[in-house]
């Protein structure tokens, strides 16, 4: 059964940090590229950013670049997200998933809340 359990959302000022955390279920994790996606009311989730496998490649969307970095411990089926200089437009329900994501809802977590204010 394959799940991800998203934490470590909360309330953070501009140019605070946080670190998210998914914790995934499921022989596949070691072996996927893991993304983590972002999403506002009423617009379309969007990838945040990608970590391969083994770890070594990375990829960032323009908006996070040089503040996010993704990273993955396989021996504790976790992936990271350590998000820097915040800014109110990182506002958004956090999720974990493989990339290419799965289209079936049943296989995405609950997410977890970010939200970036004064």
């Amino acid at each position: 059964q394959v799940q991800f359990v998203e934490s470590g959302g909360g309330l953070v000022q501009p140019g605070g940090s946080l670190r998210l955390s998914c914790a995934a279920s499921g022989a596949i994790f070691s072996i996927v590229v893991m993304g983590w996606y972002r999403q506002v009311p009423g617009k379309q989730r969007e990838l945040v950013a990608t970590v391969t496998s083994s770890g070594t490649t990375k990829t960032y969307a323009n908006p996070v670049k040089g503040r996010f970095t993704i990273s993955r411990d396989n021996a504790k089926n976790t992936v990271y997200l350590e998000m820097n200089s915040m800014k109110p437009e990182d506002t958004a329900v956090y999720y974990c998933n493989p990339y290419p994501p799965y289209s079936d809802s049943h296989y995405w977590g609950q997410g977890t809340q970010v939200t970036v204010s004064s």
